[in-house]
């Protein structure tokens, strides 16, 4: 498997998995985080883009554009639609890739928002609403849904890297 994209809504583990992955293989795998571009405000992406969900199509095709599988294993771990994510990998032609949703349930979510990373803002039923619209998007799709509420890090991350398998 060449590129393997992580999503999901926020405190599911995605972004923990990802870092784990790039200690543990050193470079055998190429480690993307969508977020390294910066995420502006809500404001900001409708005053560029229209809209949050504008802003978020645009750079998940800018994204997949820029990755280079030919060459390796890629992980690239983000919040992104996944209609977004299949439309970005057919517009850079990129031919074997897997999507992967990274869950979890509301209240380890609210936990690991709240207690574990101090982000209270982030614990909304907005969040809550993302999290079973991204959840029933990756059902239909058929994709691999990883729940993290009761897996360890390390459960984790080996069901990560055998999805490259």
């Amino acid at each position: 498997m060449g590129l393997v994209v992580l999503t999901g809504a926020s405190g599911a583990g995605k972004t923990t998995i990802a870092e784990r992955i790039a200690e543990r293989v050193c470079g055998a795998i190429s480690v993307f985080h969508f977020d390294s571009i910066g995420v502006p405000c809500a404001a900001q992406m409708i005053a560029d883009y229209g809209s949050a969900e504008a802003w978020q199509r645009a750079k998940t095709i800018e994204w997949m554009s820029k990755l280079e599988v030919a060459s390796g294993n890629v992980l690239l771990e983000g919040q992104s639609r996944i209609a977004f994510l299949h439309e970005a990998a057919s517009m850079a032609r990129l031919p074997d890739y897997r999507i992967v949703l990274v869950d979890c349930n509301d209240a380890t979510r609210r936990n690991r928002l709240v207690v574990e990373r101090g982000q209270p803002d982030l614990a909304t039923a907005g969040m809550l609403d993302w999290a079973r619209f991204l959840r029933a998007e990756a059902e239909s799709g058929g994709h691999a849904i990883l729940d993290t509420s009761y897996l360890t890090l390390e459960a984790s991350v080996a069901w990560v890297l055998r999805q490259f398998d």
